[in-house]
C-alpha cells in the first residue's frame, strides 16, 4: 500500500529516498529475474500474493524521478504485470497466467480443485487491475501501443466482478458466475484482510466509472455511511481497539486496502466529505497510545501508517498513486496553520512550496477557498508539476461544507 502513502511522500519531499529504493529493487531484478513483493537482504521472502512495486516505480517516472535504470525498469514492471510461470512465491502475483487469461481472478472454494492462492481472488483482481492501469500510462508515453492496449484491457478487471445487482465487487468463478452465498461483510472469501464492502471501493485508476455504475447519490450515501458508523469505537477480545478499525468492519484505517477511501470525496463531487473525515480519522484514530491500544497502530508495515498521516495531515493526496500520465494531488484541509515543502534541486526546479491557512481553528474543519499563488482554484487538485515549482497554495477555511470552489 506504498503508493498512498510513503511512496507520494518520498516523491514529494525525498525524491532520493525514491530513486535509491527503486534502484535496490532492480538489482534485485537483476540478479533473480523478478520485481520483488517481499524482499529482505536481497532476497525473496513471503509477501501477501500481490505485488504493487510497478505503481511506485511509474509514480516516480511520472513525476521525473528516472535517474535509474529506466529500461530495465520498464521491461521488470512489464513482466510483473503479464508473467505467470515460474513465479517465485516471493515476486508475489501468485494469479496472474489466470489474471491475463480470463481478465480477472477466478474464485475456487473447498472442494472444487480448490488451491489457497485463489482464495483472495477478487482483491488480486483489483489489485492486479489498478497496477495494470499504472504501466499502461507508462507504456502510452513511451509509444508501446501493444502493451498499452493489453493492459488498459486488464485494468478493466475489476469491472469483471462487479454485480450491478448489489453494487459490491463479488468474486466470479472461471466459468463467468459470480459465487453463491455471497455476504460482502465476509473476510477472506475472496478477500485478504478485508471484505466487500471495503474493497468495492479499490478502483482508484477509474473512480469515475465506479461512481457512475453506482450512481453519484448512492456510492456518496454509501461511502458516508461507512464513516459514520466505523466513527464508533470497537472492541476485539475485551480489548478497546478504536474507531476506524478492524478487519470484520466497514472501514479500516489500520491496513493498506482502505488507505485511499476517505480521499474519494473528491473524485465524486463531495470534497467536503473528504475534509470532514480525513480530519476525523487524523484526530480519532492517531494517538499516543501502545501499539495495540486505541489510537496509532495496527499494521504500521515500515511507516506506511505514519507517511499517511504526514501526507493527509498536510492536505495533498492522490488515489492514483502520482501514477497518471499528468499526475495530480487532491487537495483537503491540513492540520497546519503553515507547511513548508523544501523541494530537491536535484530533481525539481523550484525551491520550496508552502501551504498557508487562515481561520483554521477547532470546528472550522471545510475548505471555503484555495488559491494557487494568488490565483482561485475552482477544483481541489494541483498539478504535480506546478507543485515542483514552487509557489504558495493558500487556503481559506470556516466550518460551512462547501464542495463547489
Amino acid at each position: 500500500g506504498a503508493q498512498w502513502n510513503l511512496s507520494q511522500l518520498w516523491i514529494l519531499a525525498y525524491p532520493e529516498y525514491m530513486s535509491e529504493y527503486i534502484s535496490s529493487h532492480l538489482q534485485a531484478y537483476k540478479d533473480a529475474g523478478w520485481l520483488a513483493d517481499g524482499l529482505a537482504n536481497n532476497r525473496y521472502v513471503s509477501g501477501v500474493g500481490t505485488n504493487l512495486l510497478s505503481t511506485i516505480i511509474a509514480g516516480a517516472y511520472e513525476c521525473g524521478i528516472r535517474d535509474f535504470d529506466t529500461k530495465t525498469a520498464y521491461e521488470a514492471c512489464l513482466k510483473n504485470e503479464l508473467e505467470g510461470k515460474n513465479r517465485p512465491f516471493g515476486a508475489g502475483k501468485v494469479n496472474t497466467t489466470e489474471f491475463v487469461k480470463y481478465g480477472y481472478v477466478p474464485h475456487q472454494d473447498a472442494g472444487e480443485g480448490y488451491h489457497e492462492t485463489f482464495m483472495f481472488s477478487a482483491s488480486h483482481t483489483l489489485e492486479y487491475s489498478y497496477s495494470a492501469w499504472a504501466v499502461a500510462q507508462w507504456a502510452k508515453q513511451l509509444g508501446d501501443e501493444a502493451h498499452y492496449s493489453q493492459l488498459m484491457d486488464l485494468s478493466k478487471g475489476w469491472e469483471r466482478l462487479y454485480d450491478s445487482s448489489c453494487n459490491f465487487i463479488r468474486p466470479k468463478k472461471a466459468d463467468g458466475k459470480f459465487v453463491d452465498n455471497f455476504d460482502p461483510m465476509q473476510v477472506w472469501r475472496g478477500f485478504q484482510e478485508g471484505n466487500a464492502w471495503q474493497y468495492t471501493f479499490y478502483v482508484p485508476h477509474d473512480v469515475k466509472s465506479l461512481v457512475a455504475k453506482m450512481g453519484a447519490d448512492e456510492f456518496n450515501l454509501r461511502l458516508d455511511s461507512i464513516f459514520t458508523i466505523s466513527q464508533k469505537k470497537i472492541f476485539s477480545g475485551g480489548t478497546e481497539v478504536g474507531a476506524f478499525a478492524g478487519l470484520q468492519t466497514l472501514y479500516n484505517q489500520g491496513n493498506q486496502p482502505c488507505l485511499h477511501i476517505s480521499w474519494l470525496f473528491n473524485e465524486s463531487g463531495r470534497p467536503s466529505l473528504t475534509q470532514k473525515w480525513v480530519r476525523a480519522i487524523l484526530n480519532e484514530f492517531y494517538g499516543t497510545d501502545g501499539i495495540h491500544g486505541y489510537g496509532y497502530g495496527q499494521d504500521e508495515d515500515q511507516g506506511q501508517l505514519g507517511a499517511w498521516y504526514v501526507i493527509s495531515s498536510i492536505g495533498l493526496f492522490d488515489v492514483k498513486g502520482l501514477t497518471d500520465e499528468n499526475p495530480s494531488f487532491a487537495l483537503g484541509a491540513p492540520l497546519f496553520d503553515k507547511v513548508t515543502i523544501r523541494l530537491s534541486d536535484k530533481y525539481y526546479s523550484g525551491k520550496e512550496f508552502v501551504i498557508t491557512t487562515s481561520g483554521n481553528e477547532k470546528g472550522t474543519s471545510y475548505v471555503q477557498q484555495y488559491s494557487l499563488n494568488g490565483q482561485q482554484l475552482h477544483e481541489p487538485r494541483i498539478p504535480f508539476s506546478e507543485i515542483v515549482k514552487g509557489g504558495r497554495l493558500d487556503i481559506q477555511m470556516g466550518n460551512s461544507p462547501k464542495d463547489n470552489y
